[in-house]
């Protein structure tokens, strides 16, 4: 029987900045996964060159049942903390849109960042090892693994959600809170390109691959990047955000001219160029095939002149407040994240320790918090795994 004073699952982002803490602690500490290879979803983000924490995070870019959860461990281990570290280590990175950092190189630096941090901390990785069952008494806990049991005082649950089931995302960690009595707010794919009927598939199969800048909203709340027209549906960075917010059965609306008041401008140019066809007009202001398929979309037609005021703001609101219900989402093969997991109410926002479990605690996705796009999830990665980790 082996023994050790920390067991953490999930050899990811979340639960190798746990073990980095606790080990520095001088707790002993066991990293297990099933994965052959550490940090896969590290590995693969970005890009391959790891978008790993935002310039601009704040708790306002989390949700969640409860999105206020996410403060204390954000304000004890910031993004400046995360970059100093990377700093420390010699990775050179840079800043794209929206306070987005990513390294100049290579994700695996990232991860050799981590693995080098997680052996001076006298950690230890387990990998290629299944969890067969877990137990708990008044020693602790108690796993048994493809590779013999282990007991540990205390148990990292950091095993992710079931997005990129590819890379092996399980469910695992909502099956052990489960297993405890612990609520689990219901998962679903979240960061996730939207799907659409086949009416609109139809009608929009040329424009796969065409982008656009836009404004996309649901309900109250919206988000501005690019937007991509795809075989399946709608994606970009406006979409992927959406996405986390939308609901099957709800809409969602596109503003595809964000920076202009489309219904002035056709205004004005009905006195300027009365002569001028609407087509034409919509046309210039959009990618040929976007602008074509408008076109049609909407029915315009004739000249500016024989339009009315009623006629062109129907024509400005179908282009600024643009109608669309998707039928589903891509799923968790494509989901970036997984939104819902263990409920915060479970937990301590300072210790990340289940309330009602001593010794027992979940960090990073597998926790009903999720962030924005653009490096915020490895950022609540980060945070709760040290939280965690200050406390195992």
């Amino acid at each position: 029987m082996q023994k050790t004073d920390v067991i953490v699952l999930g050899a990811g982002a979340a639960g190798l900045m746990c073990a980095i803490e606790a080990g520095a602690r001088g707790r002993s500490v066991v990293v297990i996964d099933h994965a052959k290879k550490p940090a896969q979803k590290i590995r693969i983000s970005g890009g391959g060159r790891c978008n790993f924490t935002n310039l601009h995070c704040s708790p306002a870019n989390f949700i969640g049942e409860n999105p206020r959860f996410c403060v204390s461990a954000l304000k004890r281990f910031t993004q400046h903390d995360f970059i100093d570290l990377v700093d420390a280590h010699g990775i050179s990175w840079h800043e794209k849109t929206l306070g987005q950092l990513f390294c100049d190189n290579s994700a695996q630096e990232i991860i050799d960042m981590l693995l080098d941090l997680a052996r001076g901390s006298q950690a230890r990785l387990m990998l290629d090892t299944k969890i067969e069952a877990i137990s708990r008494d008044d020693d602790g806990f108690l796993l048994v693994t493809s590779k013999g049991p282990l007991r540990s005082e205390s148990l990292v649950v950091a095993t992710g959600g079931p997005s990129i089931p590819k890379m092996g995302a399980t469910g695992l960690g909502y099956d052990i809170a489960r297993q405890f009595n612990l609520r689990v707010v219901e998962p679903f794919p979240a960061l996730v390109p939207l799907t659409f009927d086949q009416s609109f598939l139809a009608g929009s199969k040329e424009l796969a691959g065409v982008s656009i800048d836009a404004t996309v909203s649901c309900g109250k709340t919206q988000f501005r990047e690019g937007l991509l027209f795809t075989h399946r549906g709608l994606s970009g960075p406006s979409i992927l955000q959406i996405s986390s917010y939308w609901r099957a059965g709800e809409t969602i609306k596109v503003n595809l001219l964000p920076d202009s008041d489309l219904f002035e401008l056709l205004r004005d140019l009905r006195q300027s160029n009365p002569r001028k066809e609407v087509a034409a007009t919509l046309k210039e202001l959009f990618p040929k095939r976007l602008g074509q398929f408008l076109v049609a979309q909407l029915n315009v037609g004739g000249r500016l002149a024989d339009q009315s005021d009623k006629v062109l703001r129907a024509i400005s609101t179908g282009i600024h407040a643009w109608p669309l219900k998707p039928v589903g989402s891509e799923g968790y093969r494509t989901a970036e994240v997984t939104r819902g997991g263990v409920d915060t109410n479970e937990l301590s926002s300072k210790t990340m320790e289940a309330k009602a479990i001593s010794g027992l605690f979940f960090i990073g996705e597998v926790v009903d918090i999720t962030g924005h796009l653009g490096g915020f999830n490895f950022q609540w990665a980060w945070s709760s795994g040290h939280a965690a980790g200050q406390f195992v």
